[in-house]
């Protein structure tokens, strides 16, 4: 007896212009840190799927949505870790953010920084992050029987980067 084939689809949207250019500093265990630098970061969407049936649908405009969304939020800013035992806000008013990563002081205009309740500005961090805030965004569009998988891929330079896949059933 043969097993009837079990049909698994992928829909992609990992187009050049969901990026976004910004800075950050990736903080170790042992207490060093990069510099601050930035990167043109690229991002992508997979939905996993088992339907593609007229009646399954799922509209691109909503996962186009959500990246450019994400793109204009992150889009030239500084990204830190608000998470990290080694990042320590000193101030953060209308005006100023000021604070210690790994014991050296920053202050910037407010207004230019972007706390992010991860514990580490990494590609990987942020792929996760993503990946969790994309299921949320998609959420009501997003058929639990029908979609059996979400990933977001975060890349840094071309060739370099992380994804994270969030399963939406066992």
């Amino acid at each position: 007896m043969v097993a009837s084939p079990v049909r698994r689809h992928r829909i992609v949207v990992a187009r050049e212009q969901y990026k976004f250019s910004c800075a950050h500093m990736t903080v170790f265990p042992d207490g060093t840190k990069e510099r601050l630098h930035g990167h043109n970061y690229q991002l992508g969407a997979v939905l996993e799927l088992t339907d593609v049936g007229f009646a399954q649908m799922i509209p691109f405009a909503a996962i186009k949505d959500a990246l450019a969304a994400i793109c204009k939020q992150f889009r030239e800013r500084v990204l830190l870790a608000e998470a990290n035992p080694l990042v320590e806000i000193v101030k953060d008013d209308a005006d100023e953010l000021e604070v210690r990563v790994c014991g050296k002081r920053y202050v910037f205009p407010r207004e230019d920084v972007l706390l992010l309740p991860i514990d580490n500005v990494s590609a990987e961090a942020l792929a996760a992050y993503l990946a969790e805030r994309l299921v949320a965004d998609l959420a009501p569009s997003l058929p639990p029987d029908i979609v059996h998988a979400v990933e977001v891929s975060v890349h840094e330079s071309p060739g370099q980067g992380s994804a994270c896949q969030i399963r939406l059933v066992p």
